[in-house]
């Protein structure tokens, strides 16, 4: 596990990607029971506008990654009370989600990954398509013979020959080729369909109706990823990077050791609002 010169720099980053809980990871929202205006001071704190707060939460969320560009003062969190920033972001986050912006933002984007679905071109359809093509074939054979040198000619005229005789095979709706794709036509129509259902249902999995839905399927992933953190593992620095003197941590996710990183009193409170607002949003 990699560490730069600026630790205190990384530490504002991870908390600004559990209170997006960007990505699946790092995010969850502090409980407030009743909490109708959420102050916004922490935003300059953090050096950061409210527009461009909601942006980056949008951004992350809905994008699956973190959005921390342009966060500044740093040093000024990294020192302070961490927990106490922690529950306003993470309150303001929820706040978000929640509003109309949000869950146009979440429709569009829902839309726009909707699938495009196959369809089975008729046995019909493929001929005319053949026809079509035949006929083109033929037209534009007989523009270059016109033009073609006395070298040239006779060949064009050879493959002109070829040409017509496959324009009246595809006129044959009799011929092998669409006599098979007939016989295989209702087979691949109901593959197809089972394609088509099945990207649908994918979609629809992955992209709720209710955006809402969509929210607690990052919470779901989000504790599934920050769960059994051993906060006081040890570490070791070895040639200006510190790894786990435990070995099996070190084969663990990105985003398990961004949580251990983050520190228990960023995590645990997150854990345990995520816990509460999964039981608050309608199966």
């Amino acid at each position: 596990m990699t560490t730069s010169s600026d630790q205190k720099t990384k530490n504002i980053a991870r908390l600004f990607f559990v209170a997006m809980f960007i990505s699946v990871v790092m995010a969850a929202l502090f409980s407030f029971t009743v909490y109708k205006k959420i102050n916004e001071e922490f935003l300059k704190q953090l050096g950061i506008t409210k527009t461009d707060a909601n942006s980056k939460i949008t951004n992350s969320i809905l994008g699956g990654y973190l959005d921390g560009y342009g966060v500044r003062n740093a040093k000024n969190i990294a020192l302070g009370n961490r927990t106490s920033v922690t529950k306003n972001l993470l309150a303001y986050t929820k706040q978000h989600v929640n509003t109309p912006a949000f869950a146009k933002e979440y429709n569009a984007l829902r839309e726009n990954q909707k699938p495009t679905f196959n369809v089975a071109q008729s046995p019909e359809e493929m001929q005319l398509q053949m026809i079509a093509q035949s006929k083109k074939g033929i037209a534009d054979l007989e523009a270059s013979i016109k033009k073609a040198d006395a070298a040239n000619k006779k060949m064009f005229e050879d493959i002109l020959v070829s040409a017509k005789k496959r324009l009246q095979e595809a006129e044959d709706p009799n011929h092998k080729v669409f006599a098979n794709y007939r016989k295989n036509y209702p087979a691949m129509v109901k593959t197809i369909e089972a394609g088509n259902q099945k990207q649908l249902a994918d979609w629809e999995k992955k992209y709720p109706v209710n955006h809402q839905h969509f929210i607690k399927g990052r919470l779901l992933q989000f504790l599934e990823e920050t769960k059994d953190i051993d906060y006081n593992a040890e570490l070791v620095t070895k040639n200006g990077k510190k790894y786990f003197v435990n070995k099996a941590y070190e084969s663990k996710g990105n985003r398990w050791k961004m949580a251990f990183r983050a520190g228990k009193e960023v995590v645990e409170p997150a854990r345990e609002f995520v816990q509460q607002w999964i039981a608050e949003i309608e199966n």
